[in-house]
């Protein structure tokens, strides 16, 4: 296990590296979540190195242990930037040539991005619980919203009113939504730390996304590649919890569209199957990663 930093532009983006990434099979890229969210959750996918395969683990810019930027114009937070930093990741650690990428929710919609662009060396994209349609996303959660204990609504939609998402409150009635459709188990330390470096600096996500997962009014409000997905020719595997925020209906959109794409539903999970069910998930993408190699 090795650490290190690639600078762009006078930032830095930190990474680390589990295994051999030059010898064995193909190497694989761990693309974390939120848009902010850090590595720290994604650990456990990391994990596919006792198969032999070298892993990397990165905090994208803004989160982490890469440069934060809290005062950085809105329009600094594109797309591009986190399509670009993956790119100048994989010349860095001399894998552009062979390599996979494994997405999780927003980091899955970034796999997708990088796979639009064809790039030579990409052999393989894992999509787990994402997205192709923000407003389809939006839409699915507010229709979950809706099964939530009345009172947790009320609280919900009354401070959205006050503009007073930031309180306790607000955030303790968000946290009912999650332990049904983001992580059905107690929350590991590695999760948990996620979330609390994005709460110390929530630039990215609120820039990108918004206060919560019901209103994205970000830079990500009309984000939509559904019409692309043919386009993609990368062996992709598309992966879901049961319960997961990123339902079977939006999960079904893109399994229709990207050509050969494979799906594994994890009955037992929702948004995070690497955690809440770790063993089958790694043995589903490791089986399907040994495919392409």
């Amino acid at each position: 296990m090795s650490e290190g930093t690639l600078t762009r532009d006078g930032n830095e983006t930190w990474y680390r590296v589990v295994g051999d990434l030059q010898a064995g099979p193909t190497p694989v890229v761990i693309c974390h979540g939120g848009p902010g969210a850090a590595h720290d959750y994604t650990e456990p996918i990391a994990n596919l190195s006792r198969f032999g395969r070298g892993c990397v683990l990165y905090d994208q810019l803004g989160c982490g242990k890469s440069t934060h930027l809290p005062d950085a114009p809105a329009d600094f937070w594109t797309v591009q930037l986190f399509k670009d930093e993956l790119v100048d990741l994989t010349r860095e650690l001399g894998i552009a040539e062979r390599y996979a990428v494994v997405g999780q929710s927003w980091g899955g919609m970034l796999a997708m991005e990088h796979a639009l662009d064809h790039p030579d060396g990409l052999r393989a994209i894992v999509v787990a619980d994402s997205p192709a349609s923000i407003p389809l996303w939006v839409e699915e959660a507010n229709r979950m919203r809706a099964d939530l204990p009345q009172d947790v609504q009320d609280t919900l939609t009354r401070h959205e009113a006050d503009g007073t998402t930031e309180t306790k409150e607000y955030a303790d009635a968000v946290r009912v939504y999650y332990d049904r459709h983001l992580c059905r188990v107690p929350w590991p330390d590695f999760v948990s730390r996620s979330f609390a470096q994005m709460d110390e600096d929530p630039t990215v996500y609120h820039t990108m996304n918004g206060p919560s997962e019901f209103h994205c009014i970000g830079s990500l409000k009309t984000w939509d590649i559904t019409d692309r997905l043919p386009e993609i020719s990368t062996p992709t595997l598309l992966v879901s919890g049961r319960y997961d925020e990123a339902t079977p209906h939006i999960v079904e959109q893109i399994h229709q569209r990207i050509p050969g794409s494979q799906w594994q539903v994890f009955e037992e999970s929702s948004h995070m199957p690497h955690v809440e069910e770790p063993d089958a998930f790694l043995e589903t993408v490791e089986a399907f990663l040994k495919m392409v190699d």
